[in-house]
């Protein structure tokens, strides 16, 4: 076993320290950030791991800015974030998909430097039924300077190819952090012994013959011809032919894209024509760690890391996963 060796023990606090050096405007405050991001991991691990046991599990009698029923666990998930991130003092705005609005985070003078978006419970409909749910955050540096103004939105409608740093937490058999500031990706596990994430795989990169192709097809008939042609020669003897995976966690479906290989999509449909998925807190940061790996991430037609938001809850179709299968549905959806 690794971590028998000593010398071979890698803490995620270790890494964020060397990989921060990497970047021209990181600095200790920036580590003391992602700090925050995994210690509120190991909090909403610990109550997913004890849902049957305790008062969280089913609908929290309210909904979220999109007209979702809220969870109990997306409610505690959220604030859980909010507290863990609005302490370390250098945060200057949070955004979520439990917010209608972004969150402008009191610091002296305005001081802070960087905004946090994220999903703090993707899946999280799932959760009364044990499917591995997740957290998603997406990190920027403040585009404007002192006070915030506009309730910031100056500084949250980034691309996101000005991300300084992305990743996400499956709570699953295992609880697994994956991040990147750009230079990489990077897997850990948290060891509930000693309660702190290691490194388990360094520098991952997505298998390029994966074979599988993960969709909801029960809205095939919405797709349009080019995701169904895709479809019919991703099951042909042609293709292998490939096999089909969709968990309907969209962080446990692109991490096991990540891991082995294939295409994950979400297309637009007749119910959603801009997409179901959101671009600031679920499509840019998976995009950004897809593409670290190896791999693509689109929504059909556009790179999803050069498109513009307009406003913090923007939707948008995605295509991700190994660079062949993304730019194999590209091609056929292009053809109509």
């Amino acid at each position: 076993m690794r971590y028998t060796d000593p010398e071979k023990f890698i803490t995620i606090q270790q890494h964020i320290i060397e990989q921060q050096t990497k970047h021209p405007t990181a600095s200790g405050e920036f580590s003391w950030l992602l700090s925050g991001l995994t210690l509120a991991a190991c909090l909403i691990q610990a109550i997913v791991r004890r849902a049957g046991l305790v008062d969280i599990l089913g609908g929290a009698d309210s909904e979220n800015v999109h007209g979702e029923l809220q969870q109990k666990l997306d409610v505690y998930a959220n604030k859980v974030i909010e507290r863990c991130l609005a302490s370390r003092g250098n945060v200057a705005v949070l955004g979520s998909e439990e917010i209608p609005e972004p969150i402008v985070v009191p610091t002296p003078e305005g001081s802070g430097r960087y905004v946090v978006l994220f999903d703090p419970l993707d899946g999280s409909g799932n959760i009364d039924v044990n499917v591995a749910v997740g957290t998603i955050f997406s990190i920027y540096e403040r585009v404007t300077h002192g006070p915030v103004t506009d309730g910031g939105r100056k500084d949250v409608l980034q691309p996101g190819s000005r991300q300084l740093a992305a990743g996400y937490v499956v709570y699953g058999s295992s609880t697994v952090l994956v991040y990147t500031t750009g230079h990489g990706v990077h897997l850990f596990t948290l060891d509930p012994a000693s309660g702190s994430f290691m490194l388990a795989n360094e520098h991952a990169r997505i298998p390029e013959n994966g074979k599988i192709y993960s969709v909801n097809e029960a809205n095939a008939d919405s797709f349009g011809a080019g995701i169904n042609a895709y479809l019919d020669w991703a099951k042909s003897k042609a293709a292998g032919p490939y096999t089909s995976r969709y968990i309907g966690s969209m962080v446990a479906d692109v991490h096991r894209t990540l891991v082995k290989g294939g295409v994950f999509m979400y297309p637009a449909t007749a119910k959603s024509p801009k997409g179901k998925l959101r671009l600031m807190y679920e499509a840019n940061p998976m995009a950004f760690i897809v593409e670290q790996a190896g791999g693509l991430a689109t929504d059909g037609k556009n790179r999803i890391l050069d498109k513009q938001p307009t406003e913090l809850h923007e939707r948008t179709p995605l295509f991700i996963g190994a660079k062949d299968d993304v730019t194999r549905v590209m091609e056929l959806m292009a053809r109509g």
